[in-house]
């Protein structure tokens, strides 16, 4: 019975800390294309001139009003700005990231100019560093990731998609301006955004790449040259991480490129938080790339 009551008391201790962060962030608009946009953001107290900004994107159907919590405090130990983009309504009337879903054609939100538009709005407003901007989200967020990769591989230092897709129309439409620094969390079972790709557009998604076959393309474009394979602390779920390292510079005397998998075999559609500090993990790489 005790042993019941110290869990009850730690979980509850435990939701109290990530509901107290989420009032941490705050809502604010941004006109854009003759929309009024949303967004939340988070401030650390005294946030040092040229701080990095991180921008999380949510998945589907989701509100960035409270989302993923837990990111706010690596931001508050950290020091770094962080932004919710609030995505748009499609012709379903969902909340979205435009990625080129086969549903989403004719929708005329401009993502790709939203996001970079509010994120000079940040770094001006804020005295927010330029070259320290990061791009992060999950499963439409994580889509629009890698379509920011194609687009926009200057405007962001690193990428992290979360049980994201590469869209089998972006690589072929494109190719990459540059190579860059790219993590991947993808579960093996899942079933939204399935590892093996799903080739004909059986999900309804539109056709996308293999998990592997993605994440591969950003390394042939680094030019890593070998892989370590480390399987993390066992949380839950077994979680490989798949480092491709000995990419090309950064930038001229910079860090070496380098491309991660985390792979959660047998886990789901999700963050992954129940089988590594994601969060962290997601920090901890965008840190090398900082200038």
């Amino acid at each position: 019975m005790k042993t019941i009551l110290r869990t009850a008391l730690t979980l509850l201790c435990a939701l109290n800390v990530l509901t107290a962060s989420a009032q941490e962030a705050v809502r604010h608009t941004y006109r854009h294309q003759g929309m009024d946009r949303e967004y939340w953001l988070y401030l650390p107290e005294n946030l040092a001139d040229d701080a990095p900004l991180v921008l999380l994107l949510h998945g589907y159907k989701a509100s960035a009003e409270g989302y993923r919590p837990e990111m706010i405090q690596v931001a508050k130990e950290n020091g770094f700005a962080l932004c919710y983009p609030q995505g748009a309504l499609d012709a379903r009337g969902k909340t979205c990231w435009n990625v080129g879903y086969p549903f989403q054609e004719g929708l005329k939100t401009d993502d790709v100019d939203f996001l970079c538009s509010l994120a000079r709005h940040l770094q001006k407003e804020h005295g927010l560093s330029r070259q320290n901007t990061f791009l992060t989200g999950m499963s439409n967020g994580g889509e629009m990731c890698y379509l920011m990769a194609y687009l926009k591989p200057d405007f962001f230092a690193a990428f992290a998609p979360i049980a994201g897709l590469s869209m089998e129309w972006s690589y072929k439409k494109y190719n990459a301006k540059k190579p860059v620094p790219l993590m991947e969390v993808h579960g093996t079972m899942d079933k939204t955004s399935k590892w093996e790709g799903d080739p004909f557009n059986e999900g309804g998604w539109g056709a996308y790449l293999a998990v592997p076959q993605a994440v591969g393309y950003w390394v042939a474009q680094a030019r890593c040259t070998f892989e370590e394979t480390i399987e993390m602390p066992l949380v839950r779920n077994k979680v490989v991480l798949h480092r491709y390292k000995g990419g090309e510079p950064a930038w001229e005397g910079g860090p070496a490129i380098e491309i991660r998998l985390y792979e959660v075999i047998g886990g789901k559609h999700t963050w992954a938080l129940n089988d590594m500090d994601t969060c962290r993990e997601i920090w901890e790489f965008f840190k090398v790339y900082l200038r």
